[in-house]
């Protein structure tokens, strides 16, 4: 073919994962959580699934944080999001302090995203949307993990080796870190920290594989799975490395497959502007993924 564009198609390469679909953290009072995750941070409750008064899922663009009633859990790192219209979202977090001042819950404005700590601790770093996650419009881009130090080529190997997904050690303006891809525009981040790090609490990550059984068979092999849920489902907590087995980072991964029934479920997004005071008819609903101007 004469004057072809000369494409890199590597870039376009998923990897076995394919979603990271939620976040799991038990809290345990679900009134603090709506005020938090849907009054602030203009999160949409699901309006299917779990819709007593005992769990809640909150949808954000195709992915979600479920929130189970029970003693708090707090993620050891933070949860990076993009949501449209950061003086909307000041606003709406600035609401929410009276209604949640005894509680650990805390927003700061930085240049290029603003940093907020839920009720029970858990940080999320909110950015606009923009070139750094592609067409994001509002979504869960990363989650970012805390690690010991001189982990990380062992948890790059272990991603690469048993879930059969791109990932790798690279460096930013924040230091050297690892990451694995775990979706379109969606990785697990790992920073190294000197810090001690709390206790593992059991929440969890909840991801999609193409290839389901090649890293079950691997992970049985090491006596990594600890649970067998169901025919779409199963789990594993110890990230390992690959040449000693020494165990390098924990945090549970429910690992599904895209047979599993709720795999790719239309979510429905609010649209947090809208308002009784202010309805304009058709703007009820935000897309997840739009094209940045």
């Amino acid at each position: 073919m004469k004057d072809a564009p000369a494409y890199d198609r590597t870039v376009e390469d998923l990897g076995n994962v394919v979603t990271l679909e939620h976040v799991n953290t038990r809290v345990p009072d679900q009134q603090l959580a709506t005020l938090f995750y849907v009054t602030g941070l203009g999160l949409t409750r699901d309006p299917y699934l779990m819709t007593s008064v005992t769990n809640m899922w909150v949808n954000v663009g195709r992915s979600q944080f479920h929130l189970p009633t029970g003693n708090p859990q707090v993620l050891r790192g933070h949860t990076g999001l993009v949501i449209p219209n950061r003086e909307a979202l000041v606003r709406r977090l600035g609401a929410a302090k009276k209604p949640l001042e005894r509680t650990r819950f805390a927003f700061a404005e930085h240049n290029g995203h603003v940093d907020v700590v839920c009720p029970w601790g858990n940080r999320i770093r909110c950015f606009e949307p923009g070139e750094r996650f592609g067409r994001m419009l509002l979504g869960m881009p990363y989650v970012e993990l805390e690690v010991p130090r001189g982990t990380l080529d062992g948890i790059a190997r272990f991603y690469r080796e048993m879930l059969n997904t791109h990932a790798d050690v690279a460096e930013d303006e924040r230091g050297r870190h690892a990451w694995a891809g775990v979706g379109a525009g969606q990785r697990m981040i790992f920073r190294e920290t000197d810090a001690a790090a709390p206790a593992f609490d059991g929440h969890h990550v909840a991801i999609y594989l193409a290839d389901f059984s090649g890293p079950h068979r691997r992970l049985l092999e090491r006596g990594l799975v600890t649970e067998e849920s169901d025919q779409h489902q199963y789990r594993f907590e110890n990230i390992i490395d690959m040449a000693s087995g020494r165990v390098l980072f924990t945090i549970e991964h429910e690992v599904r497959s895209m047979r599993h029934p709720l795999y790719a479920r239309p979510l429905v997004n609010r649209n947090p502007e809208q308002t009784n005071r202010l309805y304009a008819p058709g703007h009820e609903e935000l897309s997840w993924s739009l094209p940045v101007q």
